[in-house]
């Protein structure tokens, strides 16, 4: 068939790219055959100048036929070839490093590398591959000679080989009862095509896209001719573009249809210039059909002229690839799949039957049934075969038809050319893609990554840019052959795909005899073409016999030999004899695969198969694997998923360095990992890792795997002792890894995780197996630690339901989490003895969640919690037994809870409070500030850089207070009172610049007061001052007193250590209120204070004053300044004077006389004052006089 042409040109294509890699010309030229590889290129560059005339001439001429097949065979071997050299060579290599490792062969580095090489073995080496090359050279002249002889003919492009193979060009007519099945698509889509839908474009682009027959063009014709449509649009036109897009014949056709006349232009400028003229704010629809291109440029070309269009035009494009969608850049491709059953049922009979249906045939309808599901419910297809059987209402002809391949069929090859213009479209490198996958059986359910496996040890990943990954570009290819719909998403499992029947043929067809899918005794009836296969799966199978594993023999050259099984529960039985007579005989496999066979061991003959690239034994009854193993070089993927009984490896796989694959889940007897695993640097799949003590394997060895994905579990963790290689293990650097599995022996007593950022769920991995022995999990874990994980989302746990008993971490003690911003769900199980928790870089939501596992927590961290506005009752009433907290960086935090009398229900054991840097805090309690109510069971506090602080008050059991600000802004803090703080000394200089209440009772250890500065003291805000009962308070600024402008007032008393200079006769120049006594110097002595006119409220406290009397100061002015030391004197300006403690105080009547705007007089425990009594009628008339003894 025409179809091994293009199939052999993607091949020797390849070739071309390994002849012409640099390690393989390297090669060459060190074993001096360089030139006998360039003839070759040359001899096969004029071969494939003819493959376009072969393809032509072979469906007519047997010999060009067989010329093609010879080729084909040929360049297998030359593949093989190529291969086997570049094998050798990593073999020298690997063997060279490994004797120059060694102690005993040390001396080898003194031998130059020429000499090595003539060794026994190498030398029959290179006799053997020189005869090799002399037989494929001389197979090679003579297939160049047969081309002379054959008459092909290098001047053939391949565009007139195809030309055959094209489409008819489609008109928009259409009879619409003869469509069948698309009323939903017809109205979705005139949905589309009729309304406005928002687009920043005057024309909208509307694509369909699907298989090649599956009735794209059939629907455009539906809504093209739809009498809504031709009401909508004023202009129509419809193209049929096919594969070339030619920009100047498809405007020229655009231009006569909306046109309507036949105009000649000289170049596309011109043309371009009249179709603008004509769609100019004209509402157009352009239907192009059946458009192949994917040059975005072309594309642009072609559009240019329809941007002037009125809004809501629309362009129709048919296409049986997504991408030119995406180039074209049209909006949500509609993608059309196959008609229902009913309707491809009814379709067919259409055609067949010239009925609706099979009522007057139901003989037939179970072979129509049959052909309908046969064909995929394909339209084409349907059509095709219909008007084929039209003639034919006999059974036996509809059941001939049944059993036979439709390509083999009298009028098949209407519905080839179909699919294979998508075949044709294919670049080199998918046409084999799509060709293996005929190894295939129809229906089967393919699973991506399993298929790129696949494809990549057949050597069709080949790239000469290293900079992408084979896998990479696998999954690449794979989705660009579903974008060409030669793939479809299964209907069970959209992560899996399916391959519609009709495209499963056309694979068989174009892979030729050189795959095989064998069935039953199909061995048997295709022996004689066993010598010439490459590839062949068994369907099915179950038992296979003796014979045909002997038949088997004889395709010596297989590469690939898969079992493919019909169901997933199926299984093969295979004895281990057969297979230990029949490896040696395949010596070219690449591909391997013994998956549910009934095997017990492999064969030491496996270690023979040098090409090697895919093994699978997954599911299994092998207990090991033979040493020869380590020995294949170029084995990429080792499957051994579900080996129950596996429980030892090669002891090496040190010269495996093309792995890139090792299965080794579900395998639970297997203990030891082979030496080398680390320097395996291209390992992507590797499941799990056991950790070993001694020589065995560490858990630094995992440094190198940076390229690891999917899933990892690390067992016998309890063995890393050293934490530096766990370090070294450099596992937050594994971006490909999304499923960690830690597992620990019981004696783990610290487990931190951290940097792990795919993880996104924790749940049962954290729980101990239901079949464990104790059913917990790390029972002795004390601590443990979350940080850094970045996509980390949800947390949970349960209870064994059966009693209740805890299935994880009964000794926790200690639990971090930090930064873990986008934890939004924690549900775990009690914990019943954790006493220490920190929550950093989380949600509230994830706080509340964690302090409701224990109500014996003792010390609480907050830091840098989102949404913590307040800690509310929900999360007090879990923190009866807190004895710590600390709250950082909490800048939404404006109170830490409603009202201290709430708290202090909950908190009553909590002895230490910190808040630090929550810039937002405003008060402790936000409906009480100070009514009284203080948490009588704080010792230590410590409120450090809140900005916004108002006001704070300090409990009298507080031992020790710190407020300090951050060193980055000025505290806004306004109100501030501390009592019986026996560790206060002093402040700071420069602080509490905004402060406008300062209240410090009982703070028997402050020492001084700053001068520069004046420390609490700033020169503007303040307007209260308390200082009392400071016994050690000795230093005062108060000769900068009268600089305080906004001071009204003042309390200095009880201060018995206060400098002897205090009071100086300065005072603050708008006080209104002053309580003063009990200072170091005493109130006789003070003399004359110059009180500011404003002062209208005096509160004397007078212990060991010695004063006598009071005068007023007016009256010692207008005398001679002179006083009395026993005498104290009072300002004029009084409302209300307060006197207590005046011990030797015999008279103050006089003093009253003179302060007329006095209003209150209150006296207490002064029992030598004889002159006044509550009756006394002295001073204003308006005073009121109160007398305490």
């Amino acid at each position: 068939m025409a179809i091994a042409e293009i199939f052999l040109t993607a091949f020797i294509t390849v070739l071309f790219d390994q002849l012409a890699s640099a390690d393989l010309i390297k090669l060459a030229q060190s074993r001096g055959i360089n030139s006998q590889l360039n003839k070759w290129k040359k001899t096969l560059t004029q071969i494939l100048a003819v493959l376009a005339d072969a393809g032509q001439k072979q469906i007519k001429e047997r010999c060009v036929d067989l010329w093609l097949h010879d080729l084909q065979d040929l360049a297998y071997e030359i593949d093989d070839l190529l291969d086997d050299l570049a094998t050798e060579s990593l073999h020298r290599k690997l063997n060279r490093e490994s004797h120059v490792s060694t102690d005993t062969n040390k001396v080898l580095k003194l031998i130059p590398t020429c000499c090595t090489n003539f060794t026994p073995r190498n030398i029959m080496y290179g006799r053997k591959m020189s005869s090799k090359l002399d037989e494929i050279t001389i197979k090679l002249h003579n297939l160049a000679e047969q081309r002379n002889t054959l008459g092909l003919n290098a001047n053939v492009n391949v565009e007139r080989s195809n030309r055959r193979n094209r489409r008819l060009e489609e008109t928009s007519l259409v009879d619409e009862s003869k469509v069948l099945g698309r009323e939903g698509d017809k109205e979705a889509l005139l949905g589309k095509l009729l309304g406005n839908e928002a687009c920043n474009q005057n024309v909208n682009i509307l694509s369909i896209v699907g298989l090649g027959g599956i009735g794209k063009t059939t629907l455009a014709k539906v809504l093209y001719n739809e009498e809504k449509v031709k009401d909508h649009f004023e202009l129509r036109a419809w193209v049929c573009v096919s594969e070339e897009l030619d920009v100047f014949n498809i405007s020229k056709a655009i231009f006569q249809a909306v046109g309507g006349t036949n105009q000649e232009f000289a170049n596309l400028d011109l043309l371009h210039v009249a179709l603008k003229e004509k769609l100019w704010k004209k509402r157009f629809l352009v239907v192009l059909d059946d458009v192949w291109n994917e040059d975005y440029r072309e594309w642009e070309l072609l559009q240019s002229p329809f941007a002037v269009g009125a809004p809501g035009s629309k362009i129709i494009v048919t296409t049986r690839k997504t991408k030119v969608a995406t180039v074209m850049n049209s909006f949500q491709p509609y993608n059309l799949k196959v008609l229902s059953n009913e309707k491809a049922l009814s379709l067919f009979a259409q055609y067949a039957l010239d009925e609706q249906n099979f009522d007057k045939h139901p003989t037939l309808k179970w072979h129509g049934e049959s052909i309908v599901n046969k064909c995929g419910r394909l339209p084409l297809a349907l059509i095709t075969l219909g008007r084929m059987l039209r003639t034919k209402t006999d059974d036996s002809k509809w059941e001939e038809v049944l059993n036979s391949e439709i390509w083999n069929l009298e009028d098949g090859n209407q519905i080839l050319p179909a699919l294979r213009l998508s075949y044709h479209d294919l670049p080199p490198h998918l046409k084999h893609l799509f060709a293996y996958c005929s190894v295939f059986p129809k229906d089967y359910v393919f699973d991506k990554k399993e298929l790129v496996l696949l494809w990549m040890a057949e050597g069709f990943l080949y790239q000469s840019d290293v900079s992408k990954s084979m896998e990479s570009l696998g999954h690449e290819y794979f989705e660009e052959l579903k974008s060409r719909s030669f793939f479809q998403p299964s209907t069970n499992d959209q992560s899996q795909h399916i391959m519609h029947d009709l495209i499963n043929d056309l694979a068989t067809n174009v892979a030729g005899e050189f795959f095989f899918r064998l069935h039953d005794n199909d061995i048997y009836c295709r022996s004689e073409s066993l010598e010439k296969c490459r590839h062949i799966s068994l369907i099915g199978q179950a038992y296979g016999t003796f014979r045909m594993f002997k038949e088997l023999q004889r395709a010596r050259r297989l590469r690939t030999f898969l079992p493919v099984p019909l169901n997933l529960w199926q299984s093969f039985h295979l004895s281990d004899d057969v297979l230990v007579e029949l490896l040696p005989q395949l010596q070219f496999l690449r591909v391997l695969s013994l998956c549910n066979h009934s095997i017990t061991s492999v064969p030491q003959s496996i270690g023979n198969l040098k090409h090697i690239r895919y093994l699978n034994f997954s599911k299994t009854g092998i207990k090991r694997l033979p040493e020869q193993i380590g020995d294949l070089y170029n084995l990429q993927s080792l499957l051994l998923c579900g080996c129950h009984d596996l429980s030892s490896l090669s002891i090496s796989f040190v010269k495996l360095i093309n792995m890139r694959h090792l299965d080794i889940s579900d395998t639970p007897k297997l203990k030891k990992m082979p030496l080398g695993i680390g320097g395996l640097t291209s390992l992507q799949t590797l499941p799990k890792v056991i950790i070993e003590g001694a020589n065995g394997f560490r858990i630094s060895e995992l440094k190198g795997l940076s390229e690891l994905q999917g899933r990892l579990s690390i067992m016998g963790l309890e063995k890393v002792i050293n934490p530096i290689q766990a370090k070294d293990a450099n596992l937050q650097q594994k971006k490909g890894l999304v499923d960690l599995k830690m597992i620990w022996s019981d004696s783990l007593r610290k487990l931190s995780v951290s940097r792990m950022d795919k993880v996104k769920n924790l749940g049962s991995e954290l729980l101990a197996p239901t079949n464990s022995y104790n059913a917990i999990a790390f029972p002795s874990l004390q601590i443990l630690e979350f940080f850094d994980m970045e996509s980390w989302e949800s947390w949970s746990s349960s209870i064994d339901g059966k009693d209740g008993t805890f299935r994880s971490f009964p000794c926790l003690r200690d639990i971090s989490m930090g930064n873990c911003p986008k934890l939004v769900e924690v549900s775990i199980d009690s914990l019943p003895l954790l006493r220490v928790l920190h929550i950093g870089g989380c949600f509230e939501v994830v706080l509340r969640s964690m302090v409701g596992v224990s109500s014996s927590i003792e010390m609480l961290t907050m830091d840098n919690i989102k949404g913590l506005t307040q800690l509310h009752g929900e999360v007090l009433k879990d923190l009866g037994a807190v004895e710590d907290i600390c709250i950082r960086d909490c800048d939404e935090l404006r109170y830490l809870w409603e009202s201290e009398s709430e708290a202090s229900k909950f908190l009553g054991r909590l002895r230490n409070l910190e808040v630090s840097d929550c810039k937002n805090l405003v008060s402790l309690g936000d409906k009480e500030v100070n009514l009284g109510i203080s948490m009588k069971c704080i010792r230590e506090v410590e409120l450090l850089g809140s900005k916004t602080l108002e006001n704070y008050n300090c409990s009298n059991s507080t031992e020790r207070l710190e407020i300090s600000k951050s060193p980055m802004f000025s505290s806004t803090l306004k109100f501030l009172f501390i009592q019986n703080c026996d560790n206060l000394r002093l402040f700071p200089q420069g602080w509490f610049v905004h402060l406008t209440t300062l209240k410090i009772w009982n703070c028997d250890t402050i020492e001084t007061i700053p001068d520069k500065g004046f420390g609490f003291l700033p020169l503007f805000c303040l307007k209260c001052l308390w200082i009392s009962s400071c016994k050690n308070l000795k230093s005062f600024p108060h000769e900068h007193l009268q600089r305080l402008t906004s001071l009204e007032e003042l309390w200095i008393n009880d201060c018995p250590s206060m400098d002897y200079s205090f009071p100086c006769g300065l005072w603050p120049p708008n006080l209104r209120s002053l309580r003063i006594g009990c200072l170091n110097k005493c109130m006789s002595e003070w003399g004359l204070q110059n009180y500011p006119t404003s002062l209208v409220e005096l509160d004397l406290y007078g212990k060991n004053s010695r004063v006598v009397s009071f005068a007023e100061i007016e009256d010692v002015r207008n005398s001679d300044n002179t006083t009395s030391s026993s005498s104290f004197l009072l300002p004029r300006s009084l409302n209300s004077l307060f006197i207590r403690g005046f011990e030797d105080l015999e008279s103050i009547s006089e003093a009253l006389q003179h302060l007329p705007y006095l209003k209150q007089l209150h006296i207490w425990s002064c029992p030598k004052l004889r002159d006044l009594s509550e009756r006394t009628s002295v001073g204003p008339s308006s005073l009121t006089l109160t007398v305490y003894q």
